[in-house]
């Protein structure tokens, strides 16, 4: 059975609130204390280190922290809907650049030890964003978007270089993409690897240039993407569409495209969570008699039965007519309705006897004015004592 991991939280023994600052000031005491080079030869260290890093690389990035925050670790596991993150790759394309300020801080180098920027790397993540409706967030929606997208340049195929030409070993790092300086620190002689200036990390230099990318192997290209959006997705969550982002590098994968969703406002419902909020007027009629109202929900028209003397602002509750669950879409919110009785501002002369008619009968118990005025005009009569006040004269 596998090992349950830890909450990424628990681990850097930060709060569920902590701002980016003091994640990554958690993270640096951890890395400073059980990085391998502080303790050769101590596995459990070494294993402390790697769980540290697994969990800073998810927390100091939005979007990850964002899906750890909503599905938890798996959001991370093959095939889970928060975009798969198995294991901890410390050399990988997706962390190496999260490290590099923080190892370059501990250790004098500027990315972290071990990396093969040489090798193939992983291209960059691409962000962009799609608007849908409030019942395309509810039930989902297919929708087609247009980018500008880098692809292999079909002149040279993606060297950079002229047709005939090639190009060229990197003379200043011999081809490995990097250079390796000692720096003295508190804790001896350590060895550093950066990324080598002159030729980016490719390990190699182009001095010919191919004429139709003019050196970079990639043109840029429109194209129709087509984005599954899930239904339940709410405002600013953001699909991932797999290598769909920009060309990796020395033969790396592509990176991801992350599709923001920009749910536009609704002019009867309101979301909070996954419940769905609106108000319907009733006349007075229905108020007080009760009868049947017509309720708008995503899911249509309903009619809904109002019962006799129901009050202004009454709630009632629509059982699973809210928004699907992202994590199981058999699962649905409720509707809150609230009913809000509307009171007619003009009426005519028999609609206004009426009125009279029916206050007259209802009696001085729903009449607020007329039993408030009996109660102050008893008090004035009787006085403080409790006895029937003297007229001016004493009469």
């Amino acid at each position: 059975m596998a090992e349950q991991k830890r909450d990424y939280y628990e681990v850097l023994g930060v709060d569920k609130n902590a701002d980016d600052g003091a994640i990554k000031k958690a993270y640096r005491v951890l890395a400073k204390k059980y990085h391998p080079d502080m303790n050769p030869g101590d596995v459990e260290a070494e294993k402390k280190f790697k769980e540290a890093s697994e969990a800073y690389a998810v927390l100091s990035d939005p979007d990850k922290r964002r899906q750890y925050d909503q599905f938890g670790h798996a959001a991370f596991e093959s095939g889970a809907g928060g975009g798969g993150f198995s294991g901890f790759d410390f050399g990988s394309g997706d962390f190496g650049d999260i490290f590099g300020d923080i190892f370059g801080d501990l250790f004098g180098g500027g990315r972290a030890r071990g990396s093969r920027s040489s090798g193939p790397m992983k291209g960059a993540n691409i962000r962009t964003q799609v608007r849908i409706t409030f019942e395309e967030a509810v039930f989902g929606v297919d929708k087609e978007i247009e980018l500008t997208l880098k692809d292999e340049c079909g002149k040279c195929h993606g060297t950079g270089a002229a047709p005939g030409s090639s190009p060229e070993t990197c003379s200043k790092c011999g081809g490995k993409g990097q250079v390796v300086f000692n720096t003295q620190t508190l804790f001896g002689t350590m060895s550093n690897v950066q990324t080598c200036p002159d030729c980016g990390g490719s390990g190699k230099v182009i001095k010919d240039k191919c004429p139709e990318c003019y050196g970079s192997g990639y043109i840029a290209n429109k194209k129709k993407i087509q984005v599954s959006i899930p239904a339940g997705i709410d405002n600013g969550q953001s699909v991932r569409i797999r290598e769909k982002g920009e060309p990796g590098r020395n033969g790396g994968p592509r990176g991801d495209l992350l599709v923001e969703v920009v749910v536009s406002r609704h002019p009867i419902f309101q979301r909070q969570d996954y419940n769905i909020f609106s108000t319907v007027p009733i006349s007075y009629a229905q108020a007080v008699l009760g009868g049947e109202v017509m309720v708008d929900t995503v899911d249509g028209k309903i009619i809904y039965e109002v019962r006799s003397g129901t009050q202004t602002d009454t709630k009632v509750r629509l059982k699973g007519k809210g928004v699907p669950s992202l994590r199981n879409k058999a699962i649905r919110g409720d509707h809150y309705v609230t009913l809000v009785v509307q009171v007619p501002e003009k009426i005519n002369s028999e609609a206004k006897d009426l009125l009279r008619q029916f206050d007259a009968l209802t009696g001085d118990s729903l009449n607020y004015v007329k039993k408030h005025e009996k109660d102050a005009k008893k008090s004035d009569d009787t006085g403080s004592g409790g006895k029937k006040k003297k007229g001016l004269f004493g009469k």
